[in-house]
């Protein structure tokens, strides 16, 4: 039977309503849940000896159950005549207290304030079909009747799907009257009715608008949220940022029922918010593997990334966290990243935190009462010790973090927080400093003292950093492009010029500079803050063979191709960051790659020298500009993409005859490493420097 009517203004239509519960007979309507799925907000705000009005009551069976544990002064109004004289019969002998009356909630017939709780189950909602001036009109009659009826501390709970139009009408009817606005989720998609009714893709709120005596001069406004029905209410500064919040809400129940109806929706990704600070706790990337063989126990799973590993490209990455999908064998996958700033006791805690949440996010055909596993690295939550953070003007936010790695080394990184899932600059820390931290972190277990605690770590003076340990694959790539300046085996005899744009933490300068003894470096940076940075946290020094520059590297280097004594450099090396989000380059800001500035990066290099640069940028038309513009410049260009990430390393020559071909720069690379290798000297042996040129492609 179709009882749905033909336009959405048929709800505010008496004859409609007469039709409608003629058809329906007997049968309670239950829009927007059942008593059993609101009692527990019904609850919070009605108060068994209150005076109760419900309005549009329809056939619902919700007044029944609220008269049934003790709310026994009900009286109930509807439009209309037939479904009153339904309600008057199926409730005359079982509630004889309870009173339902033929009225318009429009012209209420009751004295001034003659209710505590006038309660609205989607009447709001039927009423308010559209934006029209007859349709608001009446609307403002309803809830003036509403307050009119209330009394002072009384409370119109209103249940709705809180429509955008209906939101802004109910919160801003009532703010303006100096009324206390509250909005409570209290349903979702997932949970609301019976198969055998229509189900809503959209969440349930209940409206809870306090009425406070009014006062002279503008009335205070204040507009609440609680995320859950026996969650505490936020306060937020205005109406406008609690319908935003409500409507966040509502897309993730949206996002919650396209994940329940099919798979393999692309790249999706949410973050759940602290109920008590709002602010982001965790981030959940939703991965669906189509390829997976289903089974009764393979259905669905959650990953729990360490702390400070969700930059891995196994984590960070939407083909990592595929290949993650596909390794552990489940054919839905949620990957959980943790926030930095936020406390977690453990493993334990955090299941029972998020299991009732990503439920929600469970697809379709799983088994009853299916155990949903929570996998992790090591089965812990890994550490994350944030030993500093500060704001530069020029980089603005940034945090100094101590994580452990899988091998349970610990790792210092440098991390802007307006790029907060990129690693700037990292350094492994020494490891009789990670023992002693590993030492004190179990004597101080029995505290359950949380991870973020900056003691968990000493305050990590320069000689705390692994100076032989280069950390990033594109800075090993770097190094590795000197093998292109040929007689290898001389160059720690040789003294080398080289200009490094853009210092970081400074680990790339520093490598340089302790393993070619005869190098002497220029490193340019355009934040103070940074030299500040890699100096007191990375371990880094400046000294007769190595000097920072505080300028704009445009600047610098334009300045010295102008000079009447012009420097040349045996190596120049950009690793410099763009400050711009929106374009498609995020490593070397466009300018650093236009054609003119390239020719006076080439007026300061050595005829044999290499330019060495790191690029990242994910626009493809872009990329082969820029490829291009070098091309032009620097006839003799390598690429070579870093495994795993956007980075390519680009090496870039002057003379296509120093052409090498790859055994021969293999070549080159060992006996290179050879001589670094020499004995006293601090090497990483997992460190081969060959590698990182294996796949190295000519353009």
């Amino acid at each position: 039977m179709n009882l749905l009517p033909k336009s959405s203004k048929e709800f505010g239509s008496v004859d409609y309503w007469e039709k409608f519960f003629q058809q329906r007979g007997k049968k309670a309507f239950e829009w927007y849940g059942t008593y059993l799925e609101l009692c527990g907000v019904l609850h919070k705000y009605i108060k068994p000896r209150e005076k109760v009005l419900v309005i549009g009551c329809g056939n619902s069976e919700l007044s029944e159950q609220l008269y049934d544990v003790g709310c026994q002064d009900i009286v109930n109004i509807d439009i209309s005549e037939v479904v009153i004289e339904q309600m008057k019969e199926r409730n005359a002998s079982r509630r004889p207290q309870m009173r339902f009356l033929r009225m318009d909630m429009t012209q209420m017939e009751f004295p001034d304030g003659s209710f505590q709780v006038v309660l609205d189950k989607g009447t709001l909602d039927a009423v308010l079909t559209d934006e029209e001036e007859k349709t608001l009109q009446q609307v403002d009659r309803m809830l003036a009747e509403v307050g009119r009826v209330l009394q002072v501390g009384g409370r119109y709970l209103c249940i709705s799907l809180a429509q955008a139009h209906v939101l802004k009408k109910a919160v801003g009817h009532f703010s303006r009257e100096g009324w206390m606005v509250r909005v409570h989720q209290v349903a979702n998609s997932q949970d609301q009715v019976l198969e055998a009714e229509p189900r809503f893709p959209l969440p349930v709120f209940a409206f809870i608008m306090t009425k406070f005596r009014p006062v002279p001069g503008p009335a205070l406004q204040i507009f609440e949220l609680c995320a859950q029905e026996q969650g505490k209410p936020v306060r937020l500064e205005s109406a406008e940022r609690l319908a935003e919040a409500v409507r966040e809400r509502q897309q993730y129940a949206w996002l919650c029922s396209q994940l329940y109806r099919k798979a393999g929706l692309g790249n999706v990704s949410l973050d759940l918010c602290s109920g008590d600070t709002g602010e982001p706790r965790y981030t959940l990337h939703v991965v669906d593997s189509p390829t997976v063989k289903p089974s009764r126990d393979n259905h669905f799973a959650i990953f729990i990334i360490p702390q400070g590993r969700e930059t891995e490209w196994l984590f960070g990455m939407e083909e990592g966290r595929k290949q993650l999908a596909v390794s552990a064998g489940f054919r839905r996958l949620i990957t959980v990243a943790l926030h930095r700033g936020q406390q977690y006791e453990g493993m334990d805690s955090i299941q029972a935190e998020l299991s009732a949440r990503v439920m929600e996010l469970a697809p379709a055909g799983m088994p009853a009462q299916q155990q949903v596993p929570f996998l992790s690295v090591g089965g812990d939550i890994g550490v994350r010790t944030v030993q500093h953070q500060d704001c530069s003007p020029l980089s603005g936010d940034y945090v100094i973090e101590d994580v452990q790695g899988d091998d349970k080394r610990y790792f210092r990184r440098l991390i802007f927080l307006s790029n907060r899932n990129v690693v700037q600059s990292e350094a492994r820390l020494l490891k009789d400093v990670s023992h002693r931290a590993q030492k004190k972190r179990k004597k101080d277990r029995k505290k359950q003292r949380p991870a973020d605690t900056p003691e968990d770590l000493p305050a990590a003076p320069g000689q705390a950093i692994d100076k032989s340990y280069l950390c990033c694959e594109h800075h090993k790539a770097m190094v590795a492009g000197l093998a292109l300046l040929r007689n290898p085996e001389m160059l720690l005899e040789t003294p080398l010029a080289l200009l490094v744009v853009g210092l970081g933490g400074g680990s790339l300068p520093l490598f340089v500079h302790d393993h070619f003894p005869k190098s002497c470096i220029d490193a340019v940076e355009i934040d103070p803050s940074m030299l500040e940075v890699a100096t007191q946290w990375f371990g880094f020094s400046q000294s007769s063979r190595m000097k920072v520059h505080i300028a704009d590297g445009l600047d610098y280097i334009t300045s010295l191709a102008g000079g009447e004594a012009r420097p040349r450099y045996d190596v120049i090396m950009f690793d410099v960051d763009s400050k711009d989000p929106t374009l498609g380059m995020s490593c070397p800001p466009p300018a650093f790659v236009d054609q003119p500035f390239l020719q006076k990066v080439k007026s300061i290099l050595t005829p044999k020298g290499v330019f060495i640069l790191n690029l990242v940028c994910r626009d493809l038309g872009l990329k082969d500009s820029v490829l291009g513009g070098l091309k032009a410049v620097f006839p003799l260009l390598y690429v070579r993409r870093i495994e795993g990430e956007v980075n390519e390393i680009l090496f870039c020559q002057l003379h296509p005859e120093q052409t090498l071909a790859t055994p021969e720069l293999l070549e080159m690379a060992r006996a290179l490493e050879q001589t670094l290798r020499k004995p006293g000297r601090g090497w990483d042996d997992t460190y081969v420097l060959s590698d990182m040129l294996k796949t190295v492609k000519i353009v």
